[in-house]
């Protein structure tokens, strides 16, 4: 009689990662919506390259032939769908990217990989894990924790990118053409910035960006955007500072 040797078994290992999704909410009338987001990739061409994107349909409800169709015109244009949030009950085909469901808001909470080779930091990654307290201590007593900025002592390339999911970036060089800067909170650029800067991505309307000569690609405050063709001429070169007033992004010299 022959005996099988036991076969070994190898467990499968879950982890849960935090990634900050970018989201694009088309509004009607959805040709121009389209004109707009042209504009912005001609701007900022590779923007969306590598990122996930959810299309939020909520505002523009269309049917599902249209979903289909905005899929397709957004591929062209260099734009992958990870996934779609809509309301109700809504079937789509198995072609289509999946209903997204329990979609929250981001929160400063969450952890996000940033880019460690310009940060100068060991490389960090982990889970969002709000309202945890410590033991012995009720959740009310916990003292909340300082948001964290992080500080890139070297000059940010070309084509390098900044994500900090945690509070303000400050940058003491400067930042190249074709580089970018995302940033919960706040951006201070203690050199020249000539490629893109967004602040408050996660939603924090009271964010700023400050540089102290621009010459940027472009500025954005949650979600609110200003190319360096549409600023004013002489906000170039100066030391400026970008912020929100009444849904309205303002770029004002600052000393």
């Amino acid at each position: 009689m022959t005996f099988a040797a036991p076969v070994e078994t190898k467990s499968i290992r879950f982890r849960a990662r935090s990634f900050v999704a970018f989201t694009l909410t088309p509004e009607t009338p959805l040709s121009e919506w389209l004109e707009s987001l042209d504009r912005w990739i001609g701007n900022s061409p590779g923007y969306f390259a590598g990122r996930p994107v959810v299309l939020n349909l909520n505002t523009l409800k269309p049917a599902v032939s249209q979903i289909e169709a905005l899929v397709a015109e957004l591929g062209l244009r260099g734009i992958r769908i990870y996934a779609i949030e809509l309301d109700g009950n809504t079937v789509l085909e198995p072609s289509l990217p999946p209903v997204l469901i329990g979609a929250k808001e981001a929160t400063a909470g969450l952890l996000m990989q940033a880019d460690q080779k310009a940060a100068g930091r060991p490389e960090e990654t982990g889970r969002a894990e709000e309202g945890r307290a410590e033991p012995g201590k009720r959740s009310e007593d916990r003292v909340p924790e300082a948001p964290a900025t992080l500080m890139v002592k070297t000059p940010i390339r070309s084509g390098q990118s900044i994500f900090h999911a945690h509070g303000d970036v400050i940058v003491l060089g400067s930042v190249a053409s074709g580089s970018e800067i995302v940033a919960a909170g706040s951006i201070h650029i203690y050199g020249t910035l000539r490629g893109r800067a967004s602040a408050g991505v996660l939603g924090h309307s009271a964010a700023r960006i400050f540089c102290r000569k621009n010459e940027a690609e472009l500025l954005s405050v949650d979600g609110w955007y200003c190319t360096a063709e549409e600023m004013e001429p002489a906000l170039r070169g100066k030391a400026v500072q970008a912020f929100l007033e009444k849904d309205t992004l303002r770029i004002a010299p600052f000393s």
